[in-house]
């Protein structure tokens, strides 16, 4: 009888556990929040800008590339990597023995047809007084045969003696002729002669600069920021064609940034557009940037003749940026130099468009809803045919941009037209008012979970 009642109050003892755990279970589930868990914020008025961002490299603005003109051995080296030049310093010299042996192989051949125009000269002064000669004897004879003349008429003299001195003047004639003739020849002569000293003087003066020219000086002044040669080494070059390129000379004084700008973003950028730059050698630096050169053409179109036409590849466009030195003045206190170095990784963000005092949402609020969306409903069997318009239908409709307005613990969706937008907010032109309470968060809610008419509930803030 004992054991009987033992069971019984076991049996009573466990029901009224299970009641009570029941009974926790129905009040917790009662007093349990109901609806979706959100974020809000108010809709403020605030200044936005638009931004394009690239990243790309650091470079000098300004970098000159030092090739060798002549061809020969470095016998000198005055620079190293990194030295500050000054404008017609001496950087190199090439081996000038060559050239030196041919400046004066030329200097001799000049001085060779300078002696031939000289003789070429005392020719044409002694024909020119051949011919003075010649023309005295000619005048002379025109006077006695005159002179004869009438002494022939008077029987003083014979015919004989009267044609002798014809005679006479038409051979002296003949003699001024072929004076003249000699004359010209060597004028002719000594033109040629003149046009070989010209020929003689320029290939002097292109040897001697040769010459000049295997001494290597800085063009501008500026930093030695690449060196590719040493001493000893042989370089190779013409004056018709760049050669080896010994070294490179920048302004570190004046940095920009090349980046690549897509074809999508390129029509925003403009010419004097600023900008915030980071370097990643420089954590938690921002430095300010100004447009300079935006490309008209893309930097995948290829080169020369040849022009990509497949659309397998992005298509950029090269964008240059001057960083402004006002910017990075605190750096030069601890670095003493210029802070950036040719190749260094940079990002830029370019303000293309700012607007001011306007009304404006966190851009996870925003989000896209169509038709078919409001008026979804649990699937049900379809056959193909009505896939298919339905598919044609889902195309033609217009999907809208909407936010979910929190108005009484209740979503309430609101089709807006929006602007602008920067990393964080976006503007908004229509369908919303100032003080509105909108659902910024979680994003996977706003664009999956939430409906109209959804009820909700402010996720509360975790204190610290």
């Amino acid at each position: 009888m004992a054991r009987k009642n033992k069971s019984r109050l076991l049996i009573y003892l466990l029901l009224g556990i299970i009641a009570v755990l029941i009974g926790i279970a129905v009040v917790r589930a009662k007093s349990k929040p109901k609806g979706i868990e959100v974020e809000v914020e108010k809709i403020k008025r605030r200044t936005i800008s638009e931004t394009v961002s690239a990243s790309g490299k650091v470079f000098p603005e300004k970098e000159v590339k030092i090739s060798s003109d002549v061809s020969g051995e470095i016998v000198e080296l005055y620079v190293e990597e990194g030295d500050s030049v000054k404008a017609g310093q001496i950087l190199a010299r090439i081996d000038p023995e060559s050239y030196e042996s041919a400046v004066e192989g030329s200097q001799a051949s000049l001085n060779n047809v300078k002696s031939n125009l000289a003789m070429q000269r005392s020719a044409i002064e002694t024909s020119k007084a051949q011919k003075e000669q010649i023309q005295a004897q000619l005048n002379n004879a025109r006077r006695v045969h005159e002179r004869n003349k009438q002494l022939l008429q008077d029987g003083v003299i014979s015919k004989q003696d009267f044609e002798a001195s014809e005679t006479n003047v038409e051979q002296l004639e003949a003699n001024l002729r072929s004076s003249e003739a000699s004359f010209r020849s060597a004028v002719k002569a000594a033109e040629g002669a003149e046009y070989s000293v010209k020929s003689a003087e320029a290939l002097l003066k292109e040897i001697q600069t040769s010459l000049s020219r295997t001494t290597i000086a800085a063009p501008t002044s500026g930093v030695i920021s690449k060196l590719n040669v040493e001493q000893g080494e042989r370089v190779v070059g013409t004056i018709q064609m760049a050669g080896t390129e010994m070294m490179r000379l920048a302004n570190f004084n004046s940095m920009e940034v090349q980046v690549e700008v897509s074809e999508n973003d390129i029509l925003r950028v403009s010419f004097g557009d600023t900008c915030d730059i980071e370097v990643d050698a420089y954590l938690d630096e921002k430095f300010k940037g100004v447009v300079t050169e935006i490309a008209n053409s893309a930097a995948n179109t290829g080169t020369g003749n040849q022009v990509v036409l497949t659309s397998d590849q992005v298509t950029n466009f090269v964008v240059k940026i001057r960083i402004l030195p006002e910017s990075y003045e605190s750096l030069l206190e601890f670095t003493g130099n210029i802070p950036f170095r040719p190749g260094m990784s940079a990002t830029v963000d370019i303000y293309t468009k700012t607007v001011t005092d306007v009304l404006s949402v966190p851009i996870a609020s925003v989000t896209t809803r169509d038709e078919k969306d409001e008026k979804e409903n649990a699937e049900e069997e379809k056959t193909e045919e009505m896939e298919e318009a339905e598919e044609k239908k889902k195309k033609e409709e217009e999907i809208k941009e909407v936010v979910f307005v929190f108005e009484a613990d209740t979503a309430r969706m609101t089709v807006v037209k929006t602007g602008i937008q920067d990393n964080e907010y976006i503007e908004i032109l229509s369908g919303l008012s100032e003080g509105e309470e909108v659902v910024s968060g979680p994003y996977s809610a706003i664009s999956r979970t939430i409906d109209a008419g959804d009820r909700l509930r402010i996720k509360e803030k975790k204190k610290d």
